[in-house]
């Protein structure tokens, strides 16, 4: 039975994990598959407990990350943040939160590392992940930009356990001077209008812009940094390093990050997937 695995999420047609899975079981020599499931959370119970012994991994984006956390054995992180990417098979069910690892191996290889003060836009799973990412990199002050006052609360009495102090800001809100570096975990749309408003050509201190998002790419956030000469992240290199630990914990093998890299530059350079 040829072993397999997918992405589940929706929407899902746009995904570019099977391309980097793919060229991570080649690399690997292994005669695995990769799909796509479109996939609702009320849906998503029936179809892992109905998977058989062929499968060895799910990678798990929006909107199915918290119901995910719930389906097998947590990490440390899992158990951390309430949100889980990866469900691995085997003798037991485990599910990983591998987008902390992926956010901080994209940060540092973009340069943007030995950071104390960052903006977070969004205050859901991914961000969830990303001010953990944050937080282990040095990061100490977050001003978490959101549009409900309660779920910021939320997001900051849960913040301050991990030893970060959070300023909520009302989604759109000029960036902190002392700002280093803006992370967005949400749709584009979500900051239609706002972005005179965050003024992101005008923090002095701001190094760096990471948007989650990529696709469509670039993003007008991304657009807005690029020509203010800041670095730019998108979610094609969180893509790229988180895969890159879900296919070691999925293979029990490690695969080059340059040879998933090549692989999406290569169908993004076609236009596919974009």
């Amino acid at each position: 039975m040829r072993p397999q695995a997918a992405v589940l999420g929706s929407p899902i047609a746009h995904s570019l994990s099977p391309v980097i899975h793919a060229a991570a079981y080649a690399h690997l020599g292994l005669d695995w598959s990769y799909g796509r499931v479109e996939l609702q959370p009320g849906g998503f119970a029936d179809f892992v407990n109905g998977l058989d012994d062929s499968w060895r991994g799910l990678s798990v984006t929006m909107p199915l990350k918290e119901v995910a956390a719930e389906c097998g054995i947590p990490d440390e992180d899992v158990r951390l943040t309430g949100v889980a990417n990866t469900v691995v098979f085997g003798e037991q069910r485990r599910v990983y939160n591998t987008d902390i690892a992926g956010l901080a191996d994209a940060l540092a290889a973009s340069g943007l590392s030995g950071l104390r003060v960052a903006t977070l836009i969004g205050n859901g799973a991914t961000a969830r992940s990303a001010l953990v990412a944050l937080a282990r990199g040095g990061v100490r002050l977050v001003e978490v930009q959101g549009r409900n006052p309660e779920r910021l609360a939320a997001f900051r009495e849960w913040a301050e356990r991990l030893g970060v102090e959070v300023q909520p800001r009302t989604l759109g809100a000029p960036l902190d001077p002392a700002s280093e570096l803006l992370v967005s975990t949400v749709p584009s749309a979500a900051l239609e209008g706002r972005l005179d408003s965050l003024e992101v050509e005008y923090c002095p201190a701001l190094r760096g812009v990471f948007d989650v998002i990529y696709h469509p790419w670039p993003t007008p956030l991304a657009e807005r940094a690029e020509t203010a000469g800041r670095v730019v992240g998108n979610g094609l290199d969180l893509l790229v390093y988180q895969a890159r630990h879900q296919v070691r914990l999925m293979t029990g093998r490690d695969v080059p990050v340059e040879v998933l890299v090549s692989a999406v530059r290569a169908v993004t350079e076609a236009g596919v997937g974009s």
